[in-house]
């Protein structure tokens, strides 16, 4: 067996960075056809919920590619969670498109989740205020990027009204602002009323029963809720992704350090894309300014990127960038402009 890999995690980056596993560069994604460099396979095993009294099982939580990925299989082997919720959207297989079924017996193994300190805690406080308060506006459309910054930002949407998530992985945070009232779809022009994404980030035990089948949820194909002809829909579309750094220019790498693979594209470049095109929309960049890497504290806004980093989202897409120091606003600007409003946030030392 020979590991590939869309998007490189905890799990398998030192795989990767030995040669051990191989990493395959996907940003394209177009409704129901599945990325080139992911059809040619054999097998496709999935978890799902346990079939209803109609015999279709649920994905759960996490959709992924699950849809296409079964239309493509020879064969799809499913793990029936009894613990699997049930969401709304183009989330389910008939058992008669499952070939084998089999129990789920022994527990997950946990996530490795890297340790917030204080210093993260009080970084994302200050940018999610920032985002939420400044740069998204009530009646707004959201796509929230995962990621120790961008995935925090709906615990400070509190205020907004009328809100919509359009999105890859729903973040925590989002159920609460349902059930209250702010996030309701009410000016999506995709989905209208709806909460769309592919997966739920990790999901709080009180989160749980808010989604478990809660119609305002529906999960789609990777391939679906990514499509950049369908995102170019939304007139009030507004992105905010995470990056690992951005040179003073304003171009974006959020995929490598140096030619080390850290994590992949996913949708970033297409939904930044769709956001600063949108009339009414905001491609919004969130990261530290610094950051310590072995005892050394490093800027993460750089004159130029490091030799072999990946440019996830060319500058001409992006039109903010915010750290705890404040927002660059660098749509429209030349690279003189930009240069000085990147350097502004940036770290003071």
């Amino acid at each position: 067996f020979r590991l590939q890999s869309a998007f490189v995690t905890a799990a398998d980056r030192d795989a990767v960075a030995a040669g051990l596993a191989d990493y395959l560069p996907v940003g394209y994604f177009n409704s129901g056809i599945l990325p080139p460099g992911l059809e040619d396979y054999d097998t496709f095993m999935v978890r799902m919920s346990p079939p209803d009294d109609g015999g279709y099982c649920s994905f759960g939580g996490a959709l992924w590619f699950g849809r296409s990925m079964a239309a493509h299989s020879r064969r799809v082997i499913a793990e029936i969670d009894e613990g699997a919720i049930r969401t709304g959207g183009d989330n389910y297989l008939h058992v008669d498109e499952i070939e084998v079924l089999v129990e789920k017996s022994a527990e997950d193994l946990p996530i490795p989740v890297p340790p917030r300190t204080e210093e993260d805690v009080a970084v994302t406080e200050v940018i999610g205020t920032l985002v939420a308060s400044e740069l998204i506006h009530d009646g707004d459309t959201l796509q929230i990027g995962f990621g120790t910054v961008s995935g925090a930002v709906a615990a400070y949407l509190g205020d907004k009204r009328d809100l919509g998530i359009q999105t890859e992985l729903i973040p925590g945070g989002v159920p609460a602002l349902v059930e209250a009232g702010i996030v309701n779809g009410k000016y999506k022009t995709v989905h209208p009323n709806k909460v769309v994404g592919t997966a739920f980030a990790i999901l709080t035990p009180e989160e749980l029963p808010l989604v478990d089948g809660n119609p305002a949820y529906e999960l789609y194909d990777f391939t679906h809720t990514d499509d950049l002809a369908m995102l170019l829909g939304e007139p009030r579309f507004t992105a905010v992704n995470n990056a690992l750094l951005v040179d003073i220019t304003g171009n974006v790498c959020a995929e490598s350090i140096g030619p080390r693979m850290w994590s992949g594209a996913g949708g970033q470049t297409l939904f930044c894309f769709a956001a600063s095109y949108a009339p009414l929309g905001r491609s919004i960049i969130v990261l530290p300014s610094s950051s310590l890497v072995k005892g050394e504290r490093r800027s993460r806004i750089m004159p130029l990127l490091p030799e072999g980093s990946q440019i996830t989202t060319q500058r001409a897409f992006v039109d903010y960038v915010v750290t705890e120091h404040g927002i660059a606003t660098v749509r429209g600007k030349t690279l003189k402009e930009r240069a000085a409003e990147l350097i502004a946030i940036a770290h003071p030392d």
